[in-house]
């Protein structure tokens, strides 16, 4: 063991794979490890690189691992499997890893500390309280259509329908009323909760000198500038803002052969969540395009050339770009000079 140069580590539940080889290629490691046995592994292994895919508990492993003198590595997915030779092992995989962390052009995923992951946390949890409000505001409208009674759509409408339901319960059966009421108060409940998360998602960002000044940029606020500033701990592994908007999944598409370009949309490819904050961001400052200010102005001319829809991904793919520039060179953003 003391030649062993590599290590690629397949994760799991409870059986992990382990892949090692010397500094030559020479296989010297290839077996399964319990849950419990993975650290005391790593305990009595030689400093070494160790590949792990970006998935579930990566961080977490990867953490544990490096406290213990290794050099880990996190990979996506997608950029592991053109290494699989053949089949759908775990051996497989882990072999994989292990060949696809040497790679010279690989790139990879910054390992995340504890308070980032929680604040990560926060947000996809806020995401889900949204989507689950959603859902049951859906389930109430639908329901009372079906005794008569609309509301239009929107936070407005909400308020609407539920002021509708009470002046309606008479007319309404009691095991509607029941289960109408049920959703009401789930309404509230959800809606409680979700601002709580939102104050401590404001005092993680005001905490944050990152976040602080991502939210100097037009189209950026609070919830956009914390999710980037704890997805994104080490902006210097993109080469650049281009990069960075690529791995959003901002750029476009490339669908090109035999010499003939061809581009079909933006690829969506990389984390939805901040692409889709960047754009709802995009979207707001669209409404404001016709007000005097550089990045507006840039807005408008697109306007009168493309739709309202394309313009603002557009707007979208140039905010991720001030985006990386602002969380490499840690300055605030500046407006361009009016020409």
């Amino acid at each position: 063991m003391t030649t062993l140069a590599t290590i690629g580590l397949d994760l799991a539940k409870n059986v992990f794979q382990v892949h090692g080889i010397t500094a030559e290629g020479k296989v010297l490691v290839r077996r399964q490890l319990r849950r419990g046995e993975v650290l005391k592994f790593f305990q009595g292994v030689p400093p070494c690189l160790v590949g792990i895919e970006a998935c579930g508990t990566a961080h977490h492993w990867a953490r544990e691992i490096a406290a213990l003198g290794h050099t880990v590595k996190l990979m996506p997915p997608a950029y592991v499997k053109p290494y699989v030779k053949r089949g759908k092992t775990d051996a497989a995989d882990a072999e994989a890893i292990c060949e696809a962390v040497t790679r010279p052009t690989m790139r990879f995923v910054a390992i995340k500390t504890t308070d980032q992951q929680a604040a990560l946390m926060l947000h996809k949890t806020r995401d889900l309280l949204v989507r689950q409000r959603t859902m049951l505001v859906n389930g109430l409208r639908g329901h009372l259509a079906e005794f008569g009674i609309a509301a239009a759509k929107g936070p407005g409408g909400v308020k609407t329908v539920i002021e509708a339901l009470h002046e309606a319960q008479d007319q309404l059966p009691e095991l509607a009323r029941l289960a109408l009421h049920g959703i009401v108060e789930q309404l509230g409940h959800l809606g409680t909760e979700i601002e709580r998360l939102e104050a401590r998602i404001l005092a993680w960002h005001r905490a944050s000198d990152v976040s602080r000044r991502l939210a100097t940029i037009p189209g950026i606020g609070p919830i956009t500038a914390s999710a980037i500033a704890a997805a994104v701990p080490d902006g210097t592994l993109f080469r650049s803002g281009r990069q960075f908007a690529a791995w959003l999944g901002l750029t476009p598409k490339a669908h090109s052969s035999g010499g003939k370009e061809r581009q079909v949309g933006i690829s969506k490819q990389g984390d939805g969540y901040l692409r889709r904050l960047l754009v709802v961001g995009a979207t707001a400052v669209m409404r404001l395009a016709r007000k005097d200010n550089a990045s507006r102005s840039w807005a408008t001319k697109l306007l009168e050339r493309k739709p309202a829809k394309l313009a603002a991904v557009a707007l979208a793919n140039k905010t991720a770009r001030i985006a990386w520039a602002v969380m490499t060179r840690g300055k605030t953003y500046e407006a361009p000079a009016a020409a």
